[in-house]
């Protein structure tokens, strides 16, 4: 019986009365339906695309498959379709496979479609519809648009319109950071998520983009970017224009004060720590130059540099040579005191000579003792023939050294 729109009897009715004829016929024969295994997949897809679901079988024995909407209304009973939208096309159909297109996918049309097959008892196998809606373009702004270093802002990016929710990401140069999101359900199961990101800015920010970073199963690479700019004080450092090396009295001394900051200073000025700056100095913007060099300018240069953020200041350290001095130190460089001579210790040279002096009279008063010591020896043993002698005029010649003792005389010499 063929089945068609325009016959006697409802489309709808035709169908069920088929259906049943197949029942009816699976039944009376007893057809086994152990082997035969229908099976399906879930489908994603997203909205405005279109959407392919495929009822399979595997070892069919030729019963039906047919296609149900969500409704459980049939959309393809084998080959036909009986469900009057043109979206739904045919694909393939064979024993093995019915396989059905939807284009132009629409919220409306997520759901569980039902594969069935026609056995005793029937199978149901379920493919599960699911429309994804990408967001809109993000959108990020700031608290303010310019920030002082040190302070905190806030960053805050929005994706609107979304299902499911978007993840919201942060970088910064390279680096992930934490933001705090809120996630907002709205009609039609759509979702709009709002992330703010609190960061304390240095100097080191300025010009680094904020990229705000969209994670959903629909698109891919989906960002917006904004590029910090922060305030900042000054950066200062003083540079010796000459002498180079030692800086002796009679030359010149020249600096320069190099100060960067955002914005750019205003002022930049010169002082001497703790002193006032030589009279005859002379002060030309960031530069500072002083003539004919005595130890008197001796002392520390500072140069300040001041913008609407603050101030900063870099150090000189002066120290005059004596003209005479020929030989510079192997690495010479007045800034923070290196290569000013260092000071002698005089209670180290005191120590040392003492030590001396007192050596030296130690070993003057040992050769003293020995030298007295073995002197009574010899005169000792110059008069000793005398002891014997019977009266003043022989213990006189055997003193002189008469041959009676002239044996035992000895003389020492050092």
């Amino acid at each position: 019986m063929a089945i068609t729109g325009n016959g006697s009897l409802p489309t709808s009715l035709a169908l069920f009365l088929v259906s049943a004829a197949f029942l009816l016929k699976g039944a009376a024969q007893n057809i086994p339906v152990q082997g035969q295994n229908l099976v399906t997949d879930n489908v994603s897809v997203v909205e405005g695309e279109v959407a392919t679901i495929s009822c399979r079988v595997k070892n069919n024995d030729d019963s039906v498959i047919q296609l149900l909407n969500p409704n459980r209304q049939t959309i393809y009973f084998r080959d036909v379709r009986p469900l009057k939208d043109s979206r739904f096309q045919l694909v393939n159909f064979s024993d093995n496979e019915l396989r059905v297109s939807l284009s132009n996918v629409s919220l409306s049309d997520e759901g569980r479609y039902v594969c069935q097959l026609y056995t005793d008892p029937p199978q149901e196998a379920y493919a599960d519809l699911t429309v994804l809606v990408p967001p809109g373009n993000p959108i990020i702004e700031s608290r303010e648009d310019i920030v002082s270093e040190g302070n905190e802002t806030e960053i805050i990016c929005s994706a609107i319109g979304s299902k499911p929710a978007s993840k919201i990401r942060w970088m910064k140069g390279g680096k992930e950071l934490q933001g705090e999101s809120v996630v907002e359900e709205m009609e039609d199961k759509m979702f709009t998520v709002t992330s703010t990101l609190t960061l304390t800015v240095s100097k080191e920010d300025d010009g680094v983009p904020i990229i705000c970073m969209l994670d959903h199963p629909a698109v891919k690479d989906f960002q917006a970017q904004k590029y910090l700019e922060v305030l900042y004080k000054p950066e200062v450092k003083i540079i010796v224009g000459f002498p180079e090396g030692l800086t002796r009295e009679g030359e010149n001394l020249e600096l320069t004060c190099k100060a960067d900051g955002k914005p750019k200073p205003q002022r930049i000025n010169w002082m001497k720590v703790d002193d006032d700056v030589p009279a005859h100095a002379v002060i030309t913007g960031a530069d500072l130059y002083i003539e004919n060099l005595n130890k008197s300018f001796n002392g520390t240069y500072r140069c300040i540099a001041s913008n609407s953020v603050g101030e900063s200041y870099d150090d000189y350290i002066l120290y005059v040579y004596d003209t005479a001095l020929t030989t510079e130190p192997a690495a010479h460089d007045s800034r923070a005191g290196e290569g000013v001579p260092r000071t002698v210790d005089h209670a180290v040279i005191g120590g040392v000579v003492a030590v001396v002096v007192f050596a030296m009279l130690c070993l003057l008063i040992i050769l003293g003792r020995y030298f007295a010591r073995h002197k009574g020896t010899y005169f000792t043993h110059e008069a000793k023939g005398a002891d014997d002698a019977a009266d003043a005029d022989t213990a006189i010649i055997n003193a002189e050294g008469g041959h009676n003792n002239s044996d035992e005389k000895k003389e020492y010499y050092i």
